[in-house]
């Protein structure tokens, strides 16, 4: 194990049961926080995911359940969290793409892609930034893509919802660029 310089903070990390998510909650249990996941899977499959970060060096790991396409599931999720301990870290990697044209786009899949890839990565920072504001530390850390950058075809609402994440996190970090001191490490978006 390296260097456990999260000892004693809480960290949530959405699409966290498997691929890039679990690799992350798996480098921040390395060094030292507590934390949560959030994803889809099988039971076993959580059950493993939580096994790895623990292995990995976590003093703790917790599951929490949260359909992030409703906006009242990922409120009840960052209470739990908040209930669990302080969301000191929060990484929004919980991601979701289909590939249509923009006239064979079922309405219902651009809703839920905008919701999974967008508005839960609000939803989160926006409970869990007064907080992290008020304890002068805390970290938001959104997982975007190249398609936060460029467009690409056939895939309207994933491009879209990268964009906004990436507009998103720089609206939250000209926001909260003021909190915090150098002592207490201040808060990144």
């Amino acid at each position: 194990m390296g260097e456990r310089f999260l000892e004693g903070r809480t960290a949530l990390v959405t699409g966290s049961t498997s691929g890039i998510g679990l690799a992350i909650a798996q480098a921040l249990g390395g060094a030292g926080a507590r934390v949560a996941l959030n994803g889809l899977g099988s039971h076993e499959q959580i059950e493993a995911a939580l096994a790895s970060v623990c292995q990995a060096g976590a003093t703790e790991a917790s599951f929490l359940d949260a359909n992030l396409a409703d906006a009242g599931a990922v409120e009840s999720m960052m209470q739990a969290l908040a209930d669990w301990g302080p969301a000191d870290i929060v990484v929004n990697c919980a991601g979701v793409q289909h590939t249509a044209p923009i006239g064979e786009m079922p309405a219902a899949t651009w809703d839920k892609l905008i919701a999974i890839n967008l508005s839960a990565a609000f939803h989160t920072m926006r409970l869990a930034l007064p907080g992290m504001v008020g304890r002068g530390f805390g970290r938001v850390v959104n997982i975007a893509s190249v398609h936060g950058l460029v467009a690409s075809v056939n895939k309207s609402p994933y491009v879209a919802s990268k964009f906004g994440l990436v507009g998103l996190s720089k609206v939250a970090a000209l926001e909260v660029a003021g909190s915090g001191s150098r002592d207490s490490g201040g808060v990144t978006v």
